[in-house]
Parts: C-alpha cells; structure tokens; sequence
C-alpha cells in the first residue's frame, strides 16, 4: 500500500522529476500503441464492418456503453498496485480507444486528398503542449476546474446519449464545448499530478492525460471534419 509520504509533493525534485518522465514517457508510449493498434484495425477490418458501428442509434449506443465499462475496469487497474495489472489497465484502455475511434478515422479517410487526421493531431498536440506549460509553469490554480469539470461530463454525457437516442446532430459547438471541457480536464489533471499521485502511479497518471488528450483529439477531428461537409 501507499503512504502519504509517497505523493510527489512530498519527495525530493529529483524523484519529482523521474515521476514526471515516467509519466509523459508513458503517455507518449500510449499514443504510440494507439496509432499501431488503429492502423491495424483499419487496414485488417472491413470497411462494411466498421461503419456498422454508426448503423443504429442502439448499436453506438451499446459500444459506448461497453467503452464506459471498459474504461471503468481500466482505471480500476491502472491505480491496482500490482504494476503488471497497471500496465494491463493501460494497455486495455488503449484497445478501447482505437476501437470507439474506427468509424471516426474511417470516415476521416474519404478525405485523403486532403488529410484531416495529421492537422488535427498536430492541433491536438500543440495543445495539450501549450495546456501542459500552462498548468506547470503558471501560478494559477486551477482545482476550481474539478467541479466545472465533474458537471459538464454528466451534461455532456447525457447530451449524446440524447443525441443518439433521437437522432438529433450535436453540431459544431457542441464540439468546441467539448474541446474546452477536454483542455480544461488537462490543465486540471497536470497540475494536480503532485497532489493527487503517488511516486509509482505513474501508470495511473499517464491513463488519465492519455484519456483527456483523446478526448480533445475526438473533438478536434469532428471539428475539422464538419469543415469538409
């Protein structure tokens, strides 16, 4: 089990620094894998098979379901102090992320001729980027967030599932809401990675990053996507 003395505001720079690197190393990591593990499924899935995802509001509505449950067993994991079953809770969530991805990218992919998917990662990542400097580097505290951040996922939320059931087009600013929401998330998460982790959640960290900068990354892309309707 952990202490108290464990959490990184309590230990010396150095060991501060070596839990910082661990973690944005394994975020990168997780990135990483993400691409490998879409690039598979889009090159080795049928196409008919993929877009069936986006067949029926109950059908999309059942994978989110199964996402949700996903995602909870693997933070579940990724915080166990077992490190093989960290890694198993980040590895896990990685699959879940390229699989409720594969429709998004597919349909990105009609626009080769002019890609959407790299301007929105490289939007995506100097964002997160800027956000990250932000969080480290200002004297702002940003713990007010966590409230902001608590109510506007359950609205969110039930904003697509409503939005699924009956069929209505979230549209264009609904996707700037959430691109806000998700960079608020990252600002909050980066500043609180002394407060609120132990010295070996690393893992557990990199999850929570990894899932704030996929979020930005999905809203990013319908974003630049809508553009090309």
């Amino acid at each position: 089990m952990y202490s108290q003395n464990d959490l990184v505001s309590r230990v010396s720079q150095v060991e501060q620094a070596e839990f910082f690197k661990k973690t944005y190393l394994h975020v990168a990591g997780a990135i990483l894998a993400f691409v490998m593990v879409e690039t598979f499924l889009i090159n080795f899935l049928p196409e008919n098979l993929i877009f069936t995802m986006l067949g029926g509001k109950y059908v999309w509505l059942f994978i989110l379901g199964l996402f949700w449950l996903g995602s909870t067993l693997s933070n579940n994991l990724a915080f166990h102090p077992s490190q093989q079953k960290q890694y198993l809770g980040l590895g896990l969530y990685v699959i879940l992320e390229a699989i409720i991805f594969l429709p998004m990218i597919a349909l990105a992919t009609v626009y080769s001729d002019s890609n959407v998917i790299m301007p929105a990662a490289m939007i995506t990542l100097f964002m997160f980027s800027g956000l990250t400097a932000v969080a480290l580097f200002s004297k702002t505290d940003f713990s007010f967030l966590r409230t902001i951040i608590t109510i506007g996922g359950f609205v969110s939320l039930g904003t697509i599932v409503a939005g699924a059931l009956f069929g209505f087009n979230l549209g264009l600013w609904f996707s700037v809401g959430m691109v806000v929401l998700a960079s608020g998330s990252i600002l909050y998460q980066t500043q609180q990675l002394k407060e609120q982790y132990t010295t070996n959640q690393y893992v557990g960290a990199s999850l929570q990053l990894f899932a704030s900068i996929m979020l930005l990354f999905w809203y990013v892309l319908r974003i630049l996507l809508s553009r090309k309707d």
